[in-house]
């Protein structure tokens, strides 16, 4: 368990939320904002987040569509204690269930969802310079492969429900080849007008069948550079960081 001391408490969409966080280990920035405002959820739907962290995804999807009901898996139990606390200080009726998307928990197994949402990590098995902190390095660099957390997403969806997924925008191609979906959305996410992108969020519908849309790109910041102190999100962005608006695709 995390003590009081290794954790901060940080404000999300605009001080709506509150959510105590590891100093040292896995920190959560806009990357969740911006998924569980993606996410088409509304009143009375079923939403499972395979991965939920500390559960600032899961918080900031309940903020935004009141009457939905969050289920999150986490693998680590550091981080399940986190999100349970996390919820209950910001009164979200959230139920974490720990364990491993490889090996699914017979609870979870034995339901279907409306909604699935993912932040995966970003990173494959055996790239780059592994995280000081144990916590950090699972939540960034996969050990579960890609492939399958998409196949267990889509498993848990009932036909016609939603997959949203954030993924840095490299693994695209990956995220792609979907099991049983269709409907398949793409919008690129770009730090600046100009800019390449570097996350992409996906919606799949099970069993849809339109086309691929590839979107214009959602710009977080204003301006060609960091030109001055603060921050210099556009109005765009600020509306779904601060104020709890939909992501509209």
């Amino acid at each position: 368990m995390f003590e009081d001391a290794d954790l901060t408490r940080d404000g999300f969409l605009g001080g709506r939320l509150h959510v105590w966080q590891p100093r040292q280990g896995y920190r959560a920035a806009m990357d969740p904002v911006l998924l569980a405002a993606a996410c088409p959820a509304g009143p009375g739907d079923a939403v499972l987040e395979l991965g939920c962290g500390a559960g600032v995804a899961a918080l900031c999807l309940a903020a935004r569509a009141p009457g939905v009901r969050v289920t999150g898996l986490e693998l680590q139990p550091d981080y399940a204690a986190l999100a349970r606390r996390n919820a209950q200080e910001n009164a979200v009726a959230l139920a974490v269930v720990e364990g491993d998307l490889g090996n699914l928990p017979g609870a979870l197994r034995a339901q279907s969802f409306d909604q699935v949402i993912a932040n995966p990590p970003y990173y494959p098995a055996g790239g780059g310079t592994p995280a000081r902190d144990p916590g950090r390095e699972r939540a960034l660099r996969e050990d579960t492969p890609l492939a399958d957390w998409l196949t267990v997403a889509m498993r848990r969806l009932r036909p016609g429900g939603w997959l949203t997924m954030i993924q840095s925008a490299d693994r695209l191609a990956e995220m792609l080849a979907l099991p049983c979906a269709a409907g398949i959305e793409v919008l690129p996410i770009a730090p600046r007008a100009g800019r390449d992108a570097t996350r992409v969020i996906l919606r799949a519908r099970k069993g849809g069948r339109s086309r691929l849309r590839l979107l214009a790109p959602f710009i977080l910041h204003s301006g060609l550079c960091h030109d001055r102190d603060g921050d210099s999100f556009t109005t765009e962005a600020q509306a779904v960081l601060r104020h709890a608006e939909p992501l509209l695709f």
